[in-house]
């Protein structure tokens, strides 16, 4: 009962302050990242708060935020658009039929992700190499780095320009003013959030100074939408009407979900990963992913954008002393309040607070020890984590990740691939020994084979595998391959040492071999199998 109870929040206090201060960073987030996917504001804020709720109660970890996020905004454009052009193709009056789409679609990206919750494959994430981590961190600072200078314009005779002369100037300084304060407010009290002060301290200069700057509002109202306020989210009955629409198309439905499905648990279990190395603890994974689809099929169900996990709100939920799951459950709520109530005064807050907040998280999440540690680490781990860094920019996170893994999986293969090696001796009654040493596997098949000599060896041949082993077909199909060259010349092959699940790989893989295992003799390592080879497997 005491551990559920410090899940729920282990100081409520912090955990209520902290909320507050990450809803407030979610406004702006989840306004822009719907004006990525071509889809009304509110949408986007229902989305943040229907995936703030249920993973925050039910996710894998506590204090970790979700919502919507730009990685899955992008991959919903193209379908949203399709939809779109298929509406107003048809006579019926269907208005933004790419939305009800993306509710659909939604539908089955919880399902994928429920079942990989299911199929425990959130456990993964643990084998994620430290430079991809390292890679994916540096990346995701850039990348939240770069969106925030996207706030540093204004419109302008209907365009929207680079700020310049005093409002750049006034944009700079209250940037400064928020990131000192967060700076400084800490080495003061650490009682209340520091984001949660600078913002308010901001938002209060500006209000009573009687400051044109740029505000959330005026943000909301840039990107062509209404306004912050709206009502609760009600069921999409409709969505379950539409599904003619979508005949010719479900293949794009399907792929959209996959990918989206794919990218939202890529991020979401990297975030887990990364808080839990922040707070030293250890979240769920596989419960993460069933909290994941569980809130993306909420969101299809009631009109919500949908998301995934959110590292910079994520982290800055952290840094402010949200460590319970009273810290998301708040600022899913907070949210909801600022939606139904809050709007006239939420969209008073100066835009240059939140950017200063988000500037002190990309300082707070790169990993500025990664330019100590790259002249002395291995070559490929740095060309790993370099690689991550730049793919994350250039494409996104799922993808970079998903590179970083690829690439440190075949740096591995080689390695092993290069490291088997064959000692040879001979035996007193003119028999040569093959002493193995090093993984037999698909990419070490080439150079085990070349180690041995049919056509010169004597007539009896003893292959060792005391400090080897046979992973995989590959090396299946290699030792085979060996053994027949012998035997089409004539010659006697012996295999001492296969470990027993060497022998059960064989054996499933080619049950002739059970013709070639005739008998086992005891070892002092452990037990293992001697064959004579004396005919064609």
């Amino acid at each position: 009962m005491q551990r559920i109870f410090k899940n729920f929040t282990f100081n409520p206090k912090e955990d209520i302050l902290s909320g507050l201060t990450v809803a407030l960073a979610l406004v702006p987030e989840a306004v822009a990242f719907a004006f990525v996917a071509g889809i009304p504001p509110i949408v986007g804020l229902y989305g943040a708060f229907m995936m703030g709720i249920v993973t925050a109660m039910f996710g894998g970890r506590p204090g970790m935020i979700s919502g919507a996020t730009g990685a899955m905004a992008v991959v919903m454009v193209y379908m949203i658009q399709q939809g779109n052009e298929v509406g107003m193709s048809l006579d019926q009056p269907l208005e933004m039929l790419g939305l009800q789409w993306l509710f659909i679609t939604l539908l089955i990206v919880g399902g994928i992700q429920i079942l990989a919750g299911v199929l425990r494959l959130g456990k993964f994430v643990r084998l994620i190499p430290h430079p991809v981590m390292m890679g994916f961190v540096n990346g995701l600072a850039i990348v939240i780095f770069l969106s925030q200078l996207g706030l540093f314009k204004e419109r302008l005779n209907g365009e929207m320009q680079w700020m310049q002369g005093a409002d750049l100037w006034i944009m700079f300084a209250l940037v400064g003013l928020t990131m000192a304060i967060m700076y400084l407010l800490p080495k003061l009290t650490k009682k209340v959030p520091s984001a949660l002060v600078a913002i308010i301290a901001v938002a209060a200069i500006t209000i009573f100074s009687g400051l044109d700057v740029s505000t959330v509002g005026s943000f909301i109202r840039d990107g062509g939408g209404d306004g912050l306020g709206g009502s609760l989210p009600s069921f999409q009955w409709q969505i379950f009407g539409l599904f003619d629409t979508m005949n010719g198309h479900w293949s794009l439905i399907f792929s959209t979900a996959a990918i989206l499905a794919a990218v939202g648990l890529i991020e979401s279990l990297m975030t887990l990963n990364l808080i839990d190395e922040m707070t030293e603890t250890r979240g769920s994974g596989n419960r993460e992913c069933v909290a994941q689809g569980s809130s993306n099929i909420l969101n299809g169900l009631f009109g919500g954008m949908g998301g995934c996990a959110m590292i910079g709100q994520s982290i800055i939920n952290v840094n402010s002393g949200g460590r319970g799951r009273l810290s998301g459950i708040m600022a899913a709520v907070a949210l909801l309040c600022f939606i139904l109530f809050g709007a006239p005064l939420i969209e008073q807050i100066p835009i240059a607070a939140l950017v200063g907040v988000m500037f002190m998280v990309v300082i707070g999440t790169f990993a500025w020890s990664s330019f100590r540690i790259l002249h002395k680490i291995p070559l490929s781990d740095a060309f790993v984590l370099i690689a991550v860094s730049a793919i994350t920019v250039w494409q996104d996170l799922a993808v970079a990740v998903i590179a970083g893994v690829i690439i440190s999986a075949l740096v591995f293969a080689w390695k092993n691939a290069t490291m088997i090696r064959a000692r040879k001796t001979m035996k007193g009654d003119g028999t040569k020994v093959y002493e193995i040493w090093g993984p037999l596997f698909f990419g070490s098949t080439t150079n085990f084979q070349r180690k041995f000599d049919p056509q010169t060896d004597p007539m009896n041949v003893e292959i060792d595998f005391i400090e080897s082993k046979v992973t995989d077909h590959s090396g299946i199909e290699a030792l085979r391959s060996v053994a027949n060259k012998y035997l089409d010349l004539g010659k006697n092959v012996r295999l001492t040492h296969l470990s027993p699940e060497c022998k059960i790989l064989l054996l499933k893989a080619n049950p002739r071999f059970e013709e070639i295992i005739e008998s086992s003799i005891d070892d002092p390592r452990y037990y293992v199998v001697s064959d004579l080879l004396d005919k064609e497997v």
